[in-house]
């Protein structure tokens, strides 16, 4: 499921970091002579006309995107290409009218695919055509050796000009690669992305396919809500995408698209969101690193279309697994970051302060289901998890998808559960302590924490409900965690199973016919 370069750990080393923006009315020649950008003709422009050109494009060959300058480009290395930085006086809106400059990445040996940039001025758009002088490089960079015109690698959008931080120094959204783009949450930080689509990922019999954004336009600009726009095009389809997005305490994008496709697509995943798990307190192989936990996130949260709410810790898996939520009309899901205490992760990477990323469907999104692929990794440099909505309707070739959805990129979930919710799950051997412990038996211990558990009379004690794909359940029962925090208690349970093949189990904590608690789902693989 990964780009074929590793671009989580170039972004990190390079210390860059993408994005996108808006502009306001009446940028035409002005923005040319402020930021020192050369424009092309303008050309009339619409999200409708946006759509039809999809749509022509899906009707027609597929055109692989431009690489420009092959022999240059490709000697432009991750070294080469980590000392060329966009020069902030350039940038669009360097000296406004609005409020949000942008900025733009140079190609180079791992991102060779040229995009097409512009800028919407009213009904109308102009290219922005690339000069190398627009970046600051060595004297001596190969990529000085490039025409005019072939294009940026992608773009981000930095914060406000007026803004607390330096708006030169500090972005807020990033497009980079693919059609992969991220945002900062409310503790600004970057953590896991997203993307436009998700084609035949972990597919046992086709290749995952990765469309890229080939055109984009930025504008307009609307208080703290910038609007970009882009063509997706790839072998199996083409698309229209038009992103509000708009900074707050976090960010929040509002997106629209419409989807063509040309080809017969296997697992056809909307809304994906890509994110790295490599171990928690769940499960850590011994002495494979120093720090106690290793993630941009934890957990999957769904609520469903018929109101429950459901966790699923991320595993690191022993092979590729697959799972899927059948749902019909979901609420929402996202990938969650939960754990924000700095010592469960001890280095200077703030995984404290990752984004979590919740999706929020926008009408009726019908049946389908939230899918979840885990791939296992030895590392923290691949992303390794994805989540998205797959529809029930086959996406087949001539097929129209039009789908809307918002966002949330914060500290937690925009629409949390008035529930007690799952903060660790953890294993040990199996048994009773001071005995010999039997083989095959597992020790799971669930915590919850909040809501209606807080307020659980006195000599009442929750009731772990219980069930599992295979296996039998023992020594059950729940109790409050001696740390003196009100409404933290834990679920204890024996496992006893046979074999490696996986198990899938579910929790809850109830008094009497009350619901207390999120129910906890879990993929456990024997070992």
């Amino acid at each position: 499921m990964s780009d074929p370069i590793d671009r989580r750990s170039l972004l990190k080393s390079a210390g860059i970091l993408a994005a996108t923006a808006g502009l306001p009315g009446g940028i035409s020649e002005a923005l040319a002579a402020e930021g020192g950008l050369r424009l092309g003709p303008a050309e009339p422009f619409s999200f409708d006309l946006l759509k039809d050109l999809a749509r022509k494009r899906a009707a027609a060959p597929f055109q692989a995107p431009l690489r420009p300058a092959p022999e240059i480009v490709g000697k432009i290395d991750y070294e080469a290409w980590g000392k060329i930085t966009f020069d902030t006086d350039d940038a669009v809106q360097a000296n406004g009218p609005g409020k949000f400059p942008v900025t733009f990445f140079h190609l180079g040996k791992f991102f060779q695919k040229s995009i097409e940039m512009n800028v919407i001025d009213g009904t109308r758009a102009r290219t922005i055509i690339y000069d190398h002088d627009y970046f600051n490089m060595p004297a001596n960079s190969v990529a000085r050796q490039l025409p005019d015109g072939v294009g940026f690698a992608g773009f981000r959008v930095q914060e406000p000009r007026d803004g607390k931080l330096d708006w030169r120094r500090n972005d807020w959204v990033a497009f980079l690669g693919a059609s992969y783009f991220r945002a900062i949450g409310e503790l600004f930080q970057y953590g896991l992305s997203a993307r436009g689509i998700a084609l035949d990922t972990a597919m046992p019999d086709r290749t995952e396919e990765f469309p890229d954004f080939t055109r984009i336009w930025l504008g307009p600009e609307d208080g703290d809500t910038i609007t970009v726009q882009a063509l997706m095009e790839g072998p199996s389809i083409a698309g229209a995408y038009k992103f509000l997005m708009t900074r707050g305490k976090g960010v929040v994008m509002d997106i629209e698209t419409a989807l063509f496709l040309r080809r017969d697509i296997g697992r056809f995943g909307i809304a994906p969101l890509t994110s790295m798990y490599w171990f928690s307190e769940t499960r850590k192989p011994t002495a494979v690193d120093w720090r106690p936990e290793v993630h941009d996130s934890d957990g999957l949260s769904m609520w469903t279309g018929e109101g429950e709410r459901v966790w699923r810790p991320l595993n690191n898996p022993p092979r590729t697994t697959a799972s899927a939520f059948t749902d019909t009309n979901p609420r929402g899901f996202g990938l969650m970051q939960r754990d924000r205490r700095f010592e469960n992760y001890g280095d200077g990477v703030f995984y404290d302060r990752r984004p979590s990323l919740w999706v929020e469907p926008v009408g009726s999104w019908g049946k389908g289901a939230v899918q979840m692929i885990e791939i296992p990794t030895d590392d923290e440099i691949h992303d390794n998890i994805v989540a998205m909505w797959v529809p029930e309707a086959a996406a087949t070739a001539g097929s129209e998808f039009n789908m809307h959805y918002k966002l949330h990129w914060l500290a937690d979930e925009p629409f949390p559960a008035p529930l007690g919710r799952c903060l660790a799950t953890r294993m040990g051997n199996g048994g009773q302590p001071g005995q010999p412990r039997p083989r095959g038996v597992r020790k799971f211990m669930i915590e919850f924490k909040g809501g209606p558990l807080e307020t659980v009379p006195f000599g009442v004690r929750p009731e772990p409900v219980l069930s599992a794909s295979r296996g039998s359940f023992s020594y059950i029962f729940s109790e409050p965690v001696p740390d003196g925090e009100p409404g933290h208690w834990r679920a204890q349970f024996d496992l006893t199973v046979d074999g490696v093949e996986p198990v899938d189990m579910r929790c809850y904590l109830r008094a009497g016919n009350e619901i207390l608690t999120e129910t906890w789902l879990y993929q456990y693989h024997p070992f």
